[in-house]
């Protein structure tokens, strides 16, 4: 027989107090309740129609060839799309951030590049796709704040200091993931007692191999949809982020 809601959330809790070393693995639903659409959902931001991008493929948009070949598209696409400097963090982000502040030996693993769990407050993150907070220049490796980009007066973004294209810190489709952050990431998932994998379809790879080298007994999903990983996991939950989140206990 299966277990209710409140009993899940009860082992939930009971495998939190029992673990030290905890990995929040987030992906883009953790923050589609704070406004920011998600890639892949029906709602999400690769189904919103718009006049100018439809006759692109959405991953183009977001690639290195559309960066190099198509700056103007690349930067107009980035602009009306990736802008989270308003948005707030939610119940997820700031429970995250509130264990780790508790004396849990937390890490977040995310997909995201949003800055919202830092902007929750939590320290130790491994952005494993970049993030849209920081730009640098592609010729001098100049870095700029998030604003250099959706403030810049030009079509693309030009470097003060040399002429080149300030682009976002952002792991783009046709590049390989961060090393540090990788590398960081891997490390905290073999270590932890708990992974609890956060509003992702878990089909984006690499990221989503990073589970296949832990014990499954270790994983506890909480995603809207179902996954691959589901029938392997020692507890699921298809209830949204934050009514799972908002049950988490703190001590």
């Amino acid at each position: 027989m299966s277990q209710t809601f409140e009993e899940r959330i009860a082992e939930l809790n009971q495998r939190i107090k029992g673990s030290q070393r905890i990995v929040f693995f987030s992906g883009a639903g953790v923050s589609t309740e704070s406004g920011i659409p998600d890639f892949r959902s029906k709602d999400g931001l690769y189904n919103q129609k718009d006049v100018r991008f439809e006759n692109y493929r959405p991953e183009y948009l977001l690639s290195k060839n559309c960066l190099q070949n198509e700056p103007n598209v690349f930067f107009e696409f980035y602009r009306q799309k990736l802008d989270c400097r308003g948005i707030e963090p939610n119940v997820t982000h700031c429970k995250m951030a509130e264990l780790e502040q508790s004396g849990k030996d937390v890490c977040v693993v995310t997909q995201n590049i949003d800055g919202l769990h830092q902007k929750a407050g939590s320290k130790n993150v491994c952005e494993i796709h970049g993030t849209t907070e920081r730009n640098y220049c592609d010729l001098c490796a100049a870095e700029y704040d998030a604003n250099f980009i959706f403030e810049s007066s030009t079509d693309i973004p030009a470097c003060p200091e040399c002429g080149g294209t300030v682009r976002p810190d952002v792991t783009l489709y046709g590049e390989g993931l961060p090393h540090e952050a990788w590398v960081n990431a891997m490390q905290a998932i073999h270590k932890a007692d708990l992974v609890v994998v956060c509003g992702t379809s878990l089909t984006v790879y690499p990221a989503a191999s990073m589970l296949d080298f832990i014990p499954y007994s270790k994983i506890v999903i909480v995603n809207r949809d179902e996954t691959k990983y589901d029938s392997r996991a020692a507890l699921v939950f298809h209830e949204s982020l934050g009514e799972v989140f908002s049950q988490i206990e703190v001590e």
